[in-house]
C-alpha cells in the first residue's frame, strides 16, 4: 500500500482542507517548529506563542481524526530545525513513496521547498491550500496592461464572481462602497463593550522560546492572551464580533481613542491568516447576520467589514504574486533613514505614536488606520528605509505574514512602489488624527502649531516631504492641491515650516 508524507506550515492550519478527508492509515502528516521560521526577522513574543500553540491545536486536532503526526516541537533535541533535514529524516525512516505540500503563501519558502523537491529521493507535488478565493495568477490576469491596480475593480468584480451582497446584477442598496460613510470619530464618552478575551495560559511555549534563545520583542501577560489559538475558540471570536460588535464596526473602524485599543474591530485576522476560519465563511456569516438584522444592521458596515477580505485581502495577495520578488526591493523615494528608537519602545512625546507603538508592543495588534495613517504615516514623512518598515511591521503584529504585510506596508503605507497600488501617498498633518482621535487632545505638542515650541512634528514634516518630493509627486492629480497651498505660502513662513521640519528629522530619537 501507497504512503505519503504530508507538510502543514503554520500558516496552512485549515481544518476542512480536502487531506483530511484521505485514508488516516496511509498519509502521515509533518509538523516543525523551527528556529529559522521564529528569527528570520524578530517577532513578537506573542506572535511567536500564538503560532506554535495554534499548531500544536492543529497537530491534536489530526491525531482525533485518527492521523499520525511527525511534529517537531521547538524543544525537541531531535529536531534539526530545518526543513530539509526533518523532512529527509522522515523518508528515510517511514518507507513513503509520495511527499506532498501546500503552496507556501510567502516567495522565500515557495523557493525553499521547490528547491527542495529537487534533492529527494521520492516524487513530489505542490497542492492548494484550499485557501484563498483567488489563484496566485488571477489578478495579475485581471490587470493584464495596466500600470495601476485599480482595487475597488477588483472587488466589484469578486462581488459578482461570488454573489456577495448583490441584488441580481446590481449591488445591494445600489451603492458598491460605502468608505465614505465609515469614517466617523469615537463620540466623547462613548462605551465600547470590551470582550476580554482570555483563551489560554501559554507561558509554557514563552519558557520554551526563551530556552531555545530566540530574542522577541512585545510583552505577553501571564494572565491575558487574547488570540484564539484553535478553530473553535476563532469561531468564538466570530460569533462575538457578529453579536456585539457589528453593529458599530462599519462607523468607527477608522476612529482611535487613548481608552480603546480594540473599539469594534473583530481580532480574527490571526484566525484567518492562520487559516483556522476560511474567508467565504466569514463572508457569509457577515451578510447572513445582515439579512436577519432587520434593518438593524446598517449595509455600510457590512459592505465595509466584507471589502476588506473579499476585496482588499485577495488584492494584496495578488499585488504579492504579481511583483514579488522585486516588490520587496522598490523604494521609489529613495529614503534610507533608520526607523526612530520609539518604535521598539513606545518612548515618545507623541500621544498618537506613544498609544499606538505601546499597544503594538503589548498587545500584537494595531488596527489599519492606527497602522496606516500614526505608524506608517511617521515612518513615510521621516524619510525611513522601506526595509526598516518592512521588519518592524512583519515582526510585531501577529497577524503578519509577508505576503499581506509587505504589500500594505511598502505599497500602501509608505508608496514605495511609486504608485501601483495607491494613487496617493497616505500621509497627513496632526489635521487628520485630530479629526479621527483624541489623541491630540492631551498631547506634549500642539497640533496646531507648524513650527516653534512644541510644534506638532506631523505637521512640519508633512510639507517638508511634499517639497522634498516635489520633482516624484508635481504631476500626481490627487495631490496637486497640497501643492497649491504649499505655492502660496509666504517664503518666509515656508523657510520655517522646512527648518522646523529638519530639526526633527535629525533629533527623530528625542521626539
Amino acid at each position: 500500500m501507497s504512503k505519503s508524507l504530508r507538510l502543514v506550515l503554520g500558516d496552512q492550519l485549515n481544518y476542512h482542507h480536502s487531506w483530511l478527508d484521505e485514508p488516516a492509515d496511509s498519509n502521515i502528516f509533518i509538523m516543525m517548529e523551527i528556529k529559522p521560521e521564529a528569527t528570520y526577522v524578530k517577532h513578537h513574543i506573542q506572535k511567536l506563542i500564538g503560532f506554535f500553540a495554534a499548531m500544536r491545536s492543529y497537530h491534536d486536532h489530526l491525531e482525533n481524526k485518527g492521523f499520525k503526526v511527525i511534529y517537531y516541537q521547538l524543544s525537541d533535541t531531535s529536531n534539526a530545525h530545518s526543513f530539509e533535514k526533518n523532512i529527509q529524516k522522515a523518508i528515510e525512516e517511514g518507507d513513503f513513496d509520495h511527499f506532498y505540500y501546500q503552496e507556501p503563501d510567502e516567495y522565500r519558502l515557495d523557493e525553499e521547498l521547490k528547491a527542495l523537491t529537487k534533492r529527494l529521493s521520492i516524487p513530489s507535488e505542490c497542492c492548494s491550500s484550499e485557501h484563498f478565493l483567488t489563484d496566485r495568477g488571477d489578478l495579475e490576469k485581471f490587470f493584464k496592461g495596466k500600470k495601476t491596480y485599480l482595487m475597488e475593480s477588483f472587488y466589484r468584480d469578486m462581488r459578482k464572481k461570488f454573489d456577495v451582497l448583490m441584488n441580481g446584477t446590481q449591488p445591494e442598496g445600489e451603492k458598491w462602497n460605502y468608505d465614505h460613510e465609515n469614517r466617523k470619530k469615537l463620540p466623547k464618552g462613548h462605551e465600547v463593550k470590551d470582550a476580554n478575551l482570555n483563551f489560554t495560559n501559554l507561558t509554557d511555549i514563552e519558557g520554551e522560546i526563551n530556552k531555545m534563545g530566540i530574542s522577541s520583542i512585545g510583552s505577553v501577560a501571564a494572565s491575558r492572551f487574547i488570540w484564539p489559538v484553535s478553530r473553535r475558540k476563532a469561531l468564538n471570536v466570530l460569533e462575538y464580533f457578529l453579536d456585539e460588535l457589528f453593529e458599530n464596526y462599519g462607523k468607527y473602524q477608522d476612529a482611535m481613542d487613548t481608552e480603546h485599543k480594540f473599539i469594534y474591530h473583530s481580532r480574527i485576522s490571526f484566525a484567518l491568516n492562520t487559516k483556522m476560519l476560511h474567508p467565504l465563511e466569514v463572508i457569509q456569516a457577515a451578510e447572513k447576520k445582515w439579512k436577519e438584522s432587520d434593518d438593524a444592521l446598517e449595509l455600510s458596515a457590512v459592505e465595509g467589514f466584507i471589502r476588506q477580505i473579499l476585496g482588499w485581502r485577495e488584492y494584496m495577495r495578488g499585488v504579492y504574486w504579481a511583483k514579488m520578488p522585486q516588490y520587496s526591493e522598490e523604494n521609489f523615494f529613495k529614503h534610507e533613514r533608520k526607523l526612530p528608537a520609539m518604535y521598539w519602545t513606545g518612548e515618545t512625546k507623541m500621544n498618537c505614536l506613544k498609544h499606538a507603538i505601546s499597544q503594538s508592543l503589548s498587545d500584537a495588534y494595531a488596527h489599519h488606520i492606527q497602522r496606516l495613517m500614526i505608524t506608517g504615516n511617521f515612518a513615510l514623512l521621516m524619510h525611513t528605509h522601506p526595509d526598516e518598515v518592512d521588519e518592524w511591521y512583519l515582526g510585531i503584529y501577529i497577524d503578519a505574514i509577508e505576503w499581506v504585510e509587505i504589500t500594505n506596508t511598502r505599497g500602501m503605507s509608505q508608496w514605495a512602489d511609486g504608485g501601483l497600488l495607491a494613487t496617493k501617498p497616505y500621509i497627513s498633518s496632526a489635521n487628520y488624527i485630530h479629526k479621527m482621535s483624541n489623541y491630540c487632545t492631551s498631547c506634549h505638542y500642539d497640533k496646531a502649531k507648524k513650527y516653534g515650541d512644541k510644534a506638532c512634528p506631523f505637521n512640519s514634516l508633512y510639507w517638508y516631504f511634499f517639497e522634498t518630493h516635489r520633482d516624484k509627486l508635481k504631476k500626481n492629480a490627487r495631490v496637486a492641491m497640497m501643492y497649491n497651498t504649499l505655492d502660496r505660502m509666504k517664503p518666509d513662513e515656508k523657510e520655517k515650516i522646512f527648518k522646523q521640519a529638519e530639526a526633527y528629522l535629525d533629533k527623530r530619537d528625542e521626539l
